[in-house]
């Protein structure tokens, strides 16, 4: 069985869905915030993204290389997480970090804008105007958030296997239609896919490590890693022995190399 993501617009569906979808297959569900409270290296509320994200943007500031920091350790925790299989995720980009394993079966969960303003209307107490500036704001800033760490559209439907609206049909029967999505041969797990994702997930480890080496770039492959970094010249033995050291560490790594690029 595959593994599945789910994005969603703000606020709507996409947690309800998830969570009956993980019972009805046998599945553990898992959310972005949930990932986000256990990241060792951000103890930030303001990045659960529940509202207004522009404040998140600056948040990342408050560390050295905040927002590349950010992107390598939500990557790693959500492919780690990923790998034990059987897995619903949703939340915010989760499926961009698995775009090219085949047996991840990545849904969209769209809302008929009538509902989520009422819904709204009657969560918030507010008129209708109200709700539907509120919604509009909550969904542009989502989008921008993920142009701003990921550099894509999370809008575009290019990047999902499934998009479905649910309005005239319900959360139950968008369940049925994913569980028996989650069944066709395209979305079953293979050598190659399992292989992929477990490389993926080894990459994103060993750059989350490298925390220190901001401009580092890494790529492993069935257990042997290359990491590439610009370091002067004067530097590059004592940072060749550090990043040995937490490359020796990392259960898994079979061999690993170490290139310098020319630094100026």
């Amino acid at each position: 069985m595959p593994i599945i993501t789910i994005s969603r617009g703000s606020y709507y569906h996409g947690k309800s869905v998830s969570d009956k979808l993980a019972k009805k297959l046998g599945y553990t569900c898992i959310s972005r915030d949930r990932i986000i409270e256990n990241l060792d290296e951000f103890h930030l509320p303001e990045l659960k993204l529940l509202r207004g994200l522009n404040d998140a943007f600056s948040v990342l500031d408050r560390f050295p290389h905040g927002k590349q920091r950010f992107i390598a350790a939500i990557r790693s925790a959500i492919l780690q997480r990923l790998m034990a299989n059987n897995m619903v995720y949703h939340g915010l980009v989760g499926h961009h970090f698995v775009r090219d394993i085949s047996h991840v079966l990545k849904v969209r969960i769209i809302a008929d804008t009538r509902d989520r303003v009422a819904d709204e209307m009657a969560r918030e107490n507010i008129s209708e105007e109200k709700a539907r500036y509120i919604l509009k704001k909550d969904d542009e800033e989502r989008r921008k958030w993920a142009m701003f760490l990921y550099g894509i559209d999370i809008m575009n439907p290019e990047a999902y296997n499934l998009i479905l609206r649910i309005g005239h049909l319900s959360e139950d029967e968008a369940v049925d239609i994913i569980a028996n999505a989650a069944t066709l041969p395209s979305f079953q797990e293979t050598a190659e896919s399992k292989s992929a994702l477990a490389d993926s997930a080894m990459t994103a480890l060993i750059l989350r490590k490298l925390f220190d080496f901001p401009n580092a770039t890494a790529e492993a492959k069935d257990g042997r890693v290359g990491v590439s970094l610009k370091v002067p010249e004067s530097q590059q033995p004592v940072i060749h022995d550090r990043i040995s050291r937490i490359l020796s560490d990392i259960d898994g790594v079979e061999g690993f190399t170490i290139q310098f690029d020319p630094y100026f």
